[in-house]
């Protein structure tokens, strides 16, 4: 799958909902969003917390990538589900993780239930594909974050901009 990397992206933006201690009205390429933590953990429960959009994005990255995938080879494929769960784990605890390191690491599990039987050979073809969907890869590799402190209109005017209020 090729990547166009010139795609013009605007910023997702997150800022607090005044509801509860946690929850958060997002906005991201016109869609409205609420983000939220559980009940248990302090927050209202209205939305998915932080991980779990973030293995959203997984899920549905890798379901869209193997579908166009499909598409370019005119493949039929069975009806399919993406299922991803996250955890955290001792790096001790991880075969797969990088030598001499003692953190805990993030670990996404990812399940592609078929309705139908697959062969063999498409199965891996799935299992590769899959692998090369662009947010598993962007989770997989290192990642660079600059974080910075902008004057409150730049950030608030453009939120409001992007709900449609002023």
């Amino acid at each position: 799958m090729v990547i166009d990397d010139t795609i013009d992206r605007s910023p997702v933006r997150s800022r607090s909902s005044g509801h509860g201690a946690f929850q958060q009205s997002i906005r991201a390429a016109g869609h409205d969003l609420i983000a939220d933590e559980p009940v248990s953990r302090g927050g209202l429960g209205a939305g998915p917390d932080p991980y779990d959009l973030l293995s959203a994005a997984l899920a549905a990255c890798t379901s869209m990538t193997i579908r166009l995938y499909a598409e370019r080879k005119r493949l039929t494929l069975p009806a399919y589900a993406v299922e991803v769960s996250h955890d955290r784990v001792h790096a001790l605890d991880c075969t797969s993780c990088l030598a001499g390191t003692d953190s805990r690491i993030d670990r996404f599990v990812v399940r592609i239930a078929v309705d139908g039987i697959v062969n063999i050979d498409l199965r891996t073809k799935i299992l590769e594909i899959a692998g090369k969907c662009p947010v598993h890869r962007t989770l997989a590799s290192a990642s660079l974050i600059t974080t910075s402190i902008e004057p409150p209109a730049d950030i608030g005017e453009q939120f409001a901009d992007a709900q449609g209020n002023r």
